[in-house]
C-alpha cells in the first residue's frame, strides 16, 4: 500500500490548498513527463498558485510485492491524475499475471477496483526468476524487469520497550533483532499490523430509547448489543527501512519499527502488533529509500531536484511512458508480541481516551420541541445514570449522557474477538 499512498500525495487540488506544503505533481512539459517538487509555506507566498496554468498526465501506479509464503499474491493498480478531486482513480478491468524462467504462468484476479489477487497461492522461489505483466482494459501493455527472490534473514525477538525518544516524548518503542540466513541479506524493510483491545469508559448495561408512546419521553430499557469491549486495527503507512551494510556482520540489533506515544489510546488495556520484516535487493533498497525522502523530509525537496523516480516497470508500447512503483521479490519472515499497558507502566494512570466523555443532560424539551429524544434517536449518546439535580449537576435532564464514543465501542472497532488474539 504504502507505494499508491505516497505517489497519490499531493495529487488532490484539496489537499494543495489546505495544507500548502510540499507537493508532488506529474507535470507534462515538452511532451515529457516528470515529478515536480512544489514547497509552499503557509502565509509564505506572495502569489497565489495557479495550478491550472500546468497541463498534467494521468500515469499508472504499480504496488507489487510477492513473497516466499505460500498464499494468493497481490498487486495493487491505479491511475494518479494531479487535480482530480476524487483521487486517483483505481486501474479496472486489467489482465494480470506473474511468469517465471520455467514457463509457469500465475494468473491474478480483480477481486476489488484496482485490488488483483492470484487466483492460486503460490510462493516465490529462490533461483527462479519473476517478471510481472499487465495488460490495461484499454489494451495498453507493461512488463518488468526480471527480478529474483532475495536471500532470507530471520527475526530473532520482536519486543516492547518503555523509552524517551529523540524529543522528549515518553511512550513504547517496538524492536526488532534479526540476522540474516546467508550473509546476504544486507536491506531490510518493514511493515506492520496492530490490534488493540477498547473499553468503551462510561459503558453501562442500561441504554436509552424513545418512549412508545411518542412525543418528547425517552425511557431506559437494557443493551441490546455488546459495545463494552471491542478490537481495532491499523497497518503501517509509512516506509520503514533499514540495512546492515556498514556492520561486520548481517545482523539487526534493537531496530525501532514503531514507538507509540504512551498518551495514546490505543496501549490502554491490551496491545499486539505483527511485524513482517522483507529483504530487499539493492535496486529496490534504493527506489525505497529515494521514495522514503521524498515523502519523510522536508529539507530534500529544497536541496535537490531529483526528477522522476524510475521503478522497474515499463510500458512495451511506448518508449519513455512514465509508470510509477515497482515490482518486488522478497523472502519475508514475521513474529507478533502482545503486551498490557500494565507491563510497561505499573500502577500508572491510563492514556486519555479517544473523546474527553463530558458527562451532558439534556432536557427532554425546550421552546423549540424535542431535545433529547432526537439526540437518541440518532445514535449520538449513551445513557451513563439518572441525574441528581444539585451544584454539580451536568444539566438540567433527567438523565446523564455522554458522546456514543464514550459508552459504545463499536465506534471505534468490532466486538468480534480476533482468532489469534490471546489474554
Amino acid at each position: 500500500m504504502v507505494i499508491r499512498e505516497f505517489l497519490s500525495f499531493g495529487l488532490n487540488n484539496n489537499y494543495i490548498m489546505k495544507h500548502l506544503k510540499t507537493v508532488i505533481l506529474l507535470c507534462k512539459c515538452s511532451d515529457k513527463l516528470m515529478i515536480i517538487l512544489l514547497v509552499f509555506t503557509t502565509g509564505g507566498c506572495v502569489e497565489p498558485f495557479n495550478a491550472e496554468s500546468l497541463t498534467f498526465e494521468s500515469a499508472l501506479v504499480i504496488d507489487a510485492t510477492i513473497t516466499n509464503e505460500l498464499k494468493r499474491q497481490q498487486v495493487l493498480f491505479s491511475r494518479s491524475f494531479v487535480l482530480e478531486e476524487e483521487g486517483p482513480a483505481p486501474e479496472r478491468n486489467a489482465t494480470v499475471y506473474i511468469t517465471d524462467d520455467q514457463g509457469t504462468e500465475f494468473r491474478f484476479t480483480e477481486i476489488s477496483a484496482g485490488n488483483y489477487l492470484s487466483e492460486k497461492p503460490f510462493a516465490a522461489s529462490a533461483g527462479r526468476e519473476y517478471r510481472l505483466q499487465i495488460k490495461t482494459g484499454n489494451g495498453h501493455s507493461y512488463a518488468s524487469e526480471v527480478t529474483r527472490l532475495t536471500p532470507l534473514a530471520q527475526i530473532e525477538s520482536v519486543f516492547a520497550e518503555r523509552i524517551t525518544n529523540d524529543e522528549g516524548i515518553e511512550g513504547v518503542a517496538i524492536r526488532v533483532n534479526a540476522s540474516g540466513v546467508s550473509g546476504d541479506a544486507k536491506n531490510y524493510r518493514y511493515t506492520f499490523e496492530e490490534t488493540y483491545k477498547i473499553i468503551a469508559p462510561e459503558w453501562t448495561p442500561q441504554d436509552l430509547r424513545g418512549a412508545p408512546e411518542g412525543g418528547c419521553g425517552v425511557i431506559v430499557v437494557l443493551r441490546e448489543e455488546e459495545e463494552q469491549t471491542c478490537y481495532a486495527m491499523d497497518s503501517s503507512r509509512s516506509i520503514i527501512l533499514t540495512d546492515t551494510n556498514s556492520f561486520s556482520e548481517d545482523r539487526v540489533n534493537s531496530f525501532m519499527v514503531r514507538f507509540i506515544n504512551r498518551d495514546n489510546y490505543i496501549i490502554s488495556h491490551r496491545y499486539s502488533i505483527l511485524i513482517r520484516q522483507m529483504v530487499q535487493s539493492d535496486v529496490a533498497y534504493i527506489f525505497f529509500e529515494t521514495l522514503n525522502k521524498f515523502s519523510g523530509s522536508e529539507s530534500l525537496f529544497s536541496e535537490t531536484q531529483p526528477g522522476f523516480l524510475e521503478g522497474n516497470v515499463f510500458s512495451e508500447e511506448t518508449e519513455g511512458e512514465r509508470v510509477l512503483g515497482y515490482f518486488d521479490v522478497a523472502s519475508v519472515t514475521e513474529q507478533r508480541i502482545f503486551f498490557n499497558y500494565n507491563d510497561l507502566f505499573p500502577g500508572e494512570p491510563l492514556p486519555p481516551y479517544a473523546d474527553p466523555c463530558n458527562y451532558n443532560a439534556p432536557r427532554l424539551a425546550g421552546p423549540g420541541g424535542c431535545i433529547l429524544r432526537p439526540i437518541v434517536e440518532a445514535n449520538l449518546v449513551r445513557y451513563v445514570g439518572d441525574n441528581v439535580p444539585g451544584p454539580f449537576s451536568p444539566g438540567e435532564g433527567r438523565y446523564i449522557t455522554v458522546p456514543r464514543i464514550c459508552g459504545d465501542c463499536t465506534v471505534l472497532g468490532g466486538v468480534e474477538v480476533p482468532e489469534f488474539w490471546t489474554e
